[in-house]
C-alpha cells in the first residue's frame, strides 16, 4: 500500500450530524470545492476518522480503536473506508493533487468565473430567477417596492451571503437601499473566503463574473491600482473565488438591479478576505498585521487617486450555532435569543463604523458563535469614513440542527431616508 495510504490523512472537511431514513449517520462535505460528493457514514465510525490524522499508521489507528471501544477493527474493514475516502476526494494523496491541478488549470485559462451555483443554489433562467428575487421585496419580511432615488450617496453597505431562499427579504432590504440612493458605479466587493485562503489574508480575480443576468465586469483600473500597492501577491490564491459564494451572489443582486431596477454601467473589485479568525486566534487586533494595513492603504490609495463613485460591500453572515456546527445541543427558542443578543452587540459598533471596537466584542465573544463575516465588515469598516450605518434588517434561519443569523446594514453620506 502507498505510503499515503499506510497513514492517511482526512481533508479538512465540514462534518454535521444527520438523520438518514431513521440513521443517525454524520455527513462529511468539501467546503473548499475540490470535490461536491457529501458522504454519508455511520456515526460510530467518527472515532476513526479522527484518527485519519497523517501521523497514524493503519496498525496504529486499529491499536488507538482497541485502546478506546475494546474493539478490534479488520485492517481491510479500514482499508476499503480509506478507498471510499480517496475515491471521492476527501483524503490527501495524489488523486485530489491531481483535482487540484485541473481545476485551477481550467479556472485561470476560463476568460470569465462561471456563475458557480447557478441551477444548484438559484435558478440559472433569467426571467424565473427575477420573480424570485423581486418577491424578496414583499411585506412583511421585505422592504417592499423600490422607491425612486433619494440623493443619498451609497458609501457601503453589510449584505448577507446565505442562500437567497433562506436569507432572500434580508437581500431586498440591502439592495432596495442601494437602489434607492445615488448610482455608485464601482463596487469594491469583500467576500468571506469560507475556506481559507492557503494562509494568505485577501485574494483578488480579475475574471469578471458570470450570472443569469449577463457578465458584472471587474474595474481592472481600480484593482491593477490595488495590485500593485499591495504588500503580498493577490493572485496566489485566486482558486479560491471557483466556487465561493460570498461574492457571486453579490454579483447576482447587483446585475438584478441593473437590470430591473435602472441604473447605468457597474464594474467590481472581488477581493476574498480570511484574516479575522487568525487574529482572533492570536488574540491580535488585525490593526497589527503588516498584510492587512498594507492590503486596506492599498484600497485607499486606489480610491483617492482613480475617480469613481465607489461603495463598498461586504458579503457577510453572522452566527453559525447547532449541531452542524459543531455544537452538540440543537438550537431552541433560548440558544436564538442567546445568539440575537450577542449578534446585536456586535453590531452596535458596526453602526458606529468603529472597526476596533468591532473587533473588540468580537474578541468577548470568544468566536463561540461562529462569526463567518468578520474579515469583511472590519475591512469594509476601516475603510469607511464620514458616514454613520444604519441596521435595515437582522434576521435568522432557525433550523435546530443548524441556525445562520444575518443582517443589512447600509452606510450613506448625503440625505437619506429613515
Amino acid at each position: 500500500m502507498s505510503e499515503w495510504r499506510e497513514a492517511p490523512r482526512l481533508r479538512p472537511v465540514e462534518v454535521f450530524p444527520a438523520r438518514v431514513e431513521d440513521r443517525e449517520v454524520l455527513c462529511l462535505r468539501d467546503p473548499s470545492g475540490v470535490t461536491e460528493s457529501v458522504l454519508t457514514v455511520p456515526r460510530g465510525l467518527a472515532p476513526i476518522l479522527a484518527l485519519f490524522d497523517g501521523s497514524r499508521s493503519i496498525v496504529d489507528v486499529q491499536a488507538e480503536i482497541m485502546r478506546q471501544c475494546g474493539e478490534l477493527v479488520l485492517r481491510s474493514q479500514l482499508e476499503s473506508m480509506i478507498e471510499i475516502l480517496d475515491q471521492h476526494l476527501f483524503l490527501e494523496g495524489p488523486r485530489v493533487d491531481a483535482e487540484r491541478v485541473r481545476q485551477r488549470t481550467v479556472f485561470l485559462a476560463a476568460p470569465t468565473r462561471p456563475a458557480f451555483l447557478a441551477g444548484r443554489s438559484y435558478d440559472a433562467e433569467p426571467a424565473v430567477l427575477a420573480t424570485a428575487l423581486s418577491r424578496h421585496f414583499d411585506p412583511p419580511d421585505g422592504p417592499g417596492p423600490i422607491r425612486p432615488p433619494d440623493g443619498a450617496a451609497m458609501r457601503g453597505l453589510v449584505a448577507p451571503h446565505i442562500d437567497f431562499s433562506r436569507g432572500g427579504p434580508a437581500y431586498a432590504w440591502a439592495y432596495r437601499a442601494l437602489a434607492e440612493a445615488q448610482g455608485a458605479d464601482c463596487f469594491i466587493v469583500v467576500g468571506t473566503a469560507h475556506a481559507g485562503l492557503d494562509g494568505q489574508a485577501f485574494a483578488a480575480t480579475a475574471k469578471a463574473f458570470e450570472t443569469p443576468f449577463g457578465s458584472l465586469e471587474v474595474d481592472h483600473e481600480v484593482l491593477g491600482a490595488v495590485v500593485r500597492r499591495a504588500p503580498a501577491d493577490l493572485f496566489a490564491a485566486e482558486l479560491a473565488h471557483r466556487n465561493e459564494h460570498s461574492i457571486e451572489f453579490q454579483a447576482v443582486w447587483l446585475q438584478y438591479l441593473r437590470h430591473h431596477a435602472g441604473g447605468g454601467e457597474r464594474r467590481i473589485v472581488p477581493i476574498l478576505a480570511s484574516f479575522a479568525h487568525e487574529c482572533l486566534a492570536r488574540r491580535e487586533n488585525p490593526a497589527h498585521s503588516r498584510e492587512v494595513e498594507g492590503m486596506l492603504d492599498a484600497v485607499r490609495d486606489a480610491m483617492a487617486t482613480i475617480p469613481r463613485r465607489y461603495c463598498l460591500v461586504a458579503g457577510a453572515d453572522l452566527a453559525h450555532v447547532g449541531p452542524r456546527f459543531g455544537d452538540e445541543w440543537p438550537v431552541g427558542r433560548a440558544e436564538l435569543a442567546r445568539v440575537q443578543a450577542e449578534d446585536r452587540a456586535l453590531l452596535e459598533p458596526v453602526v458606529r463604523t468603529d472597526a476596533d471596537g468591532f473587533f473588540a466584542e468580537a474578541m468577548s465573544q470568544r468566536d463561540r458563535n461562529r462569526i463567518c463575516g468578520l474579515s469583511p465588515i472590519y475591512a469594509l469598516l476601516r475603510l469607511i469614513t464620514g458616514c454613520r450605518g444604519r441596521l435595515l434588517h437582522y434576521g435568522q434561519w432557525p433550523d435546530p440542527s443548524g441556525a445562520v443569523t444575518f443582517a443589512s446594514v447600509s452606510f450613506e453620506q448625503g440625505t437619506a431616508r429613515e
